[in-house]
């Protein structure tokens, strides 16, 4: 059956208008913002152009928030991938505990962050914290770890590691879902038989396509850490947690400053936006499909 085009446009026309009332609207207010000097209630602004474009090029926050947020991005994708896929291996082995497995290591992506956020401030107490009692029995000592200007940032991320590798392991799960079972077998007679080489081999090449939108969406997630920066540290200490996501925050709602914190948020959606392009023209040409 035909479809009159005006049919389909008809059709698309809510989707379409949800589209750019929720996203290209006020992206475009957001850059147009960018270039005046709004401050957040008043009555007027005045237009100052790349003004505050040329002042983040000298903002010591702005560039530690960067820093900090590229760091946080590299660590957090490579062990949320690492444990995702270790975790998915573990449950599409031959196990009693696969439905036990895939209850617990999802479970942190269905959790509110904030409440867990208040439960690992607790779990990472220099005295109480469960954290450190288990580290004293195998005789390290007590670490500070929100407090510690070379450990807080990694603290965070352990939590970020945490809460986003159940979703790698649900992207690996159906990944591993869709390798037909003929190759299995096929390497199996071409006398590939030990589980490292058959994932060496086999099932690592195969899960290209999934890898691959496992380190985009990560990478994505990790850029808009902000939830448990600002309960567990509030960028501290001196700055040593500090992110983008954060100091756009504190720019446009403690100290008023739209236009500047609208600025910063351009270079924000322009930095997700090159990422993703740069991370799909380099992996697009290392991957296998089955």
């Amino acid at each position: 059956m035909k479809v009159h085009p005006l049919h389909t446009a008809v059709l698309l026309t809510p989707a379409a208008v949800l589209l750019v009332t929720l996203l290209f609207v006020p992206v475009l207010m957001v850059a147009l913002f960018s270039l005046t000097d709004w401050q957040f209630g008043a009555a007027s602004l005045q237009w100052v152009g790349l003004a505050n474009y040329a002042e983040l090029g000298s903002d010591p926050v702005f560039r530690k928030s960067i820093a900090n947020t590229l760091v946080y991005l590299v660590v957090v994708t490579t062990g949320s991938i690492a444990v995702g896929l270790g975790m998915a291996l573990l449950i599409e082995s031959d196990t009693a505990l696969r439905g036990f497995y895939r209850t617990a290591f999802f479970m942190p992506v269905a959790s509110t962050l904030i409440a867990m956020a208040v439960v690992w401030q607790f779990l990472l107490h220099p005295n109480i914290g469960l954290v450190n009692q288990a580290l004293g029995l195998v005789g390290i000592a007590p670490q500070n770890w929100l407090h510690d200007r070379g450990l807080a940032l990694y603290a965070l991320a352990a939590i970020g590691i945490w809460q986003m590798s159940g979703l790698a392991l649900v992207l690996f799960l159906a990944g591993l879902k869709s390798i037909p079972k003929d190759l299995l077998d096929a390497g199996a007679l071409d006398g590939i038989e030990h589980p490292l080489d058959r994932f060496r081999q086999i099932t690592w090449p195969l899960l290209g396509p999934t890898t691959l939108f496992v380190v985009t969406v990560c990478a994505i997630r990790a850029l808009q850490v902000f939830d448990t920066v600002h309960v567990l540290t509030k960028g501290g200490p001196n700055k040593a947690t500090e992110v983008l996501l954060h100091t756009i925050y504190a720019e446009g709602f403690s100290f008023f400053r739209m236009g500047y914190a609208s600025a910063m948020t351009v270079v924000f959606i322009a930095g997700i936006f090159c990422l993703t392009q740069i991370q799909h023209s380099a992996m697009e040409r290392k991957t296998h499909y089955a």
